[in-house]
C-alpha cells in the first residue's frame, strides 16, 4: 500500500506549486538552496522510498509506480493539485512516468538530466545485473567506499572537480541508509522500470529537458526527447555537468524560474517577471 512520504514545503500555498523530486541517494534536503530562490512560488520537496527519512515501506512502494501513488497520495494530502513538477535524474524518470501514466496529477514538466527509460529488454537486462550487483555491495556494509567509486564515475567527473561540492554532496549522501538505498535501487533503477520512449509523443502537458553542457549523453537525450513531442524542449545549462542544480545553482534557477513563471502565465495563473 502505498504511503505519504516525509516532505518540505516553502512559499504561498495560494501560488503555483512546484513539486522537487531527487535523484538517487538524494533527499528533499537537496534542494533547499533552489527552493530559497523561488520567492513565494508554493515548494514542495519530498524524501522518495528508501531516501531521507521515508524508509521502511512496503515494498510495494519502491518500484516508479508504486513511488509515483506515494507522491500523489502525499500531494492529495496537501491539497495540492496538478504541480509544475521539478525531477532531477531517477526523479525525473519519476516525474516523466507521473505526467505520462497519471497526466491529471502534473501541469508542466522539468526535467534534469533524465532520461525516458532504455528502450531494449536486452538492454533493460543489463542495467538491472549491474543495478543488483550495486545493491548487494551496498548491503556489504562498505558504504563509504561505495560512494567513493560512485562519485568516481565518469558521469560525475564536473562535480569531483570542486572539491568542496564533492565533500558536502558525500556527506549528505552518508545521512542514508545503505539497505534501504538497495531496495530502491532493485525496484526503481532504470532496468526496472519501463521503457517510456515510447509514450513521449503523447505527452500532453509542455516540458524542459534540461542537462549540463559537459554531460554529453544526457543533453543528447533531452535534445532527442525534444525531437519526438513539440511540447518538449531541451536547453543546456552552460558549465555543468549530470547535476546542474548543485553545480551551477544560479543557472538552473533562472531556467527554472522562467519555465515556472511561463506556465503559471499561460495558465492565468499569474503575471509574467518582467
Amino acid at each position: 500500500m502505498d504511503a505519504v512520504l516525509n516532505y518540505e514545503v516553502s512559499g504561498d500555498r495560494l501560488s503555483p506549486t512546484v513539486l522537487f523530486l531527487h535523484g538517487f541517494m538524494g533527499s528533499s534536503v537537496d534542494w533547499r538552496e533552489v527552493m530559497g530562490t523561488m520567492g513565494d512560488r508554493f515548494c514542495i520537496a519530498v524524501d522518495l522510498p528508501g531516501h531521507g527519512v521515508s524508509l521502511g515501506m512496503s515494498q510495494d512502494n519502491y518500484t516508479i509506480e508504486g513511488a509515483t501513488r506515494a507522491v500523489i497520495k502525499t500531494l492529495v494530502g496537501l491539497e495540492v493539485v496538478r504541480p509544475i513538477v521539478a525531477g532531477y535524474s531517477m526523479g525525473g524518470r519519476l516525474a516523466l512516468y507521473l505526467a505520462l501514466r497519471y497526466p491529471e496529477w502534473c501541469a508542466g514538466l522539468f526535467l534534469e538530466s533524465a532520461s525516458p527509460g532504455l528502450q531494449r529488454a536486452g538492454e533493460r537486462a543489463m542495467r538491472r545485473a549491474a543495478d543488483e550487483s550495486k545493491a548487494e555491495r551496498l548491503e556489504s556494509g562498505d558504504f563509504e567506499a561505495f560512494l567513493q567509486d560512485w562519485y568516481a564515475q565518469p558521469l560525475f567527473a564536473p562535480l569531483a572537480q570542486d572539491e568542496d561540492l564533492l565533500c558536502r554532496t558525500i556527506k549528505a549522501r552518508r545521512r542514508n541508509d545503505p539497505g534501504e538505498l538497495a531496495r530502491s535501487l532493485r525496484g526503481m533503477g532504470t532496468g526496472s522500470q519501463p521503457s517510456l520512449w515510447g509514450e513521449l509523443e503523447g505527452l500532453a502537458v509542455p516540458a524542459l529537458a534540461i542537462a549540463g553542457e559537459l554531460d554529453e549523453t544526457y543533453a543528447g537525450i533531452s535534445s532527442r526527447m525534444a525531437d519526438i513531442n513539440m511540447r518538449i524542449e531541451s536547453a543546456v545549462v552552460p558549465g555543468a555537468g549530470h547535476n546542474a542544480h548543485a553545480e551551477t545553482p544560479a543557472g538552473y534557477a533562472s531556467l527554472l524560474g522562467r519555465f515556472v513563471d511561463g506556465l503559471s502565465f499561460a495558465l492565468g495563473e499569474t503575471k509574467p517577471v518582467p
